[in-house]
Formats: C-alpha cells, sequence, structure tokens
C-alpha cells in the first residue's frame, strides 16, 4: 500500500523529457519545507491504494512515461521502491524525482532518478544527503533550483568541485516569480557553464494549477 494523493496526465514539464506526455504519480507526504515548495497540498492527505490499483490507473492513460513525484515520494520508501520496479517490469519508462534528503540506494537501475540538490536559499541545504551523488547513473539528472544569484554561485562552485556534469546532465531552473529566466540565462551564457538552464513548462501553460 502506498499513500497517493493523485495520480494525472500531463505533459513533463521539467528535466530532459521536458514536453512528452507523462502519467504522474504524487505520493503523499514530504520530509522537508522548502521555501519555494509548490505541491504543498501533497504533504498530506490522499488515500492509500494498493500497487495493482495505482498500474492499474496508469495503465488507464495508455502512456510511455511515467513520472513518481511528491512531495517526497521516497518518504514512503519501500513500497515506493517496488513500485518503481513493477513499473519497470510493464515496460515503462520511468523517473523519479526526489527532493534529495532520502538515500536512493535500493532504486531500480533502470529508473532515472531527477536528483534536487537543495541549495542555501532553500531554506533545507543541511537535509541533503550527499551520498546521493555517489550513485548517480549516466541517465539520472540532478535539479538545482535557485532562488537567487547567491545561490546561483554556490551551485556554480559545486557544479566544478564535484564535476557534477561528468556525472550526469545537470539542470538549473529559477524559482518561479523570484528569478527573472533571462537572467539565468545571461548568467549560464556569461560563464559558459555545463549544465541545461531550464523553466518549468507546466507553469508556463498553466501557472501553478495542481494536477498539471
Amino acid at each position: 500500500m502506498l499513500r497517493i494523493h493523485e495520480i494525472f496526465y500531463s505533459l513533463q514539464g521539467e528535466s530532459s523529457r521536458v514536453g512528452l506526455p507523462t502519467v504522474f504519480v504524487r505520493l503523499t507526504g514530504c520530509p522537508m519545507r522548502c521555501v519555494y515548495c509548490d505541491t504543498e497540498y501533497a504533504f498530506k492527505g490522499g488515500s492509500n491504494m494498493t500497487l495493482d490499483a495505482i498500474l492499474e490507473q496508469v495503465a488507464s492513460y495508455g502512456a510511455h512515461y511515467v513520472c513518481v513525484t511528491g512531495g517526497e515520494p521516497l518518504a514512503q520508501k519501500k513500497g515506493c521502491l517496488e513500485l518503481l520496479k513493477r513499473l519497470c517490469d510493464a515496460g515503462y519508462e520511468v523517473s523519479l524525482e526526489t527532493g534529495g534528503a532520502i538515500a536512493t540506494d535500493g532504486v531500480d537501475e533502470r529508473v532515472a532518478v531527477i536528483l534536487d540538490i537543495k541549495t542555501p536559499d532553500s531554506g533545507e541545504l543541511a537535509k541533503n544527503h550527499w551520498d546521493n551523488l555517489s550513485r548517480l547513473k549516466p541517465n539520472d539528472e540532478i535539479k538545482i533550483v535557485l532562488c537567487s544569484r547567491a545561490d546561483y554561485e554556490w551551485a556554480k562552485q559545486l557544479l566544478a568541485e564535484h564535476a557534477l556534469n561528468e556525472k550526469c546532465p545537470v539542470i538549473f531552473s529559477p524559482v518561479y516569480s523570484q528569478v527573472k529566466p533571462a537572467e539565468l540565462a545571461d548568467w549560464v551564457l556569461a560563464d559558459k557553464l555545463p549544465v541545461r538552464m531550464q523553466v518549468q513548462l507546466h507553469k508556463i501553460l498553466w501557472g501553478e494549477t495542481p494536477g498539471k
């Protein structure tokens, strides 16, 4: 059983799969409280579902891509790991969006882990589980959400010190309504950083509407 907040069909708004029709399985609960969180509604609520029921609902959309997200999906780690395996076994291309505070050990190797690294201005820097960097695979991705120029400078230093782009693709994303996308684009270009600069497609299309 997993506590599921919602299962919905939309376009992927982030990562290298941006724009692809995707089924999202959003798990309830999160141990972090990032200042820019746009899914606070998933901290509680939802309903208990069996893995079979989840798989049945996912299949009803007829999509090839599935994204397991939250909240923080690994907060329900045992069930989440089994769900990820079941989805891969069913032939889906699966991604896991995790906030980075919980160890990613045990995640099926077929899953693309989208690992969020928390910056100082997120308010949750201390919760980064740094050992997750050692588990990254080439098909995984690192996402760093930036609240300010100070966050950008911090992320730039982290990128260099850990050679993050040699582990997997790295995404720099501006906090919606706090950092102007054009400013971040200019910073990345000026410093010639080996990262993907990305805005959230779903917010351009639908704003902050839940389930989109």
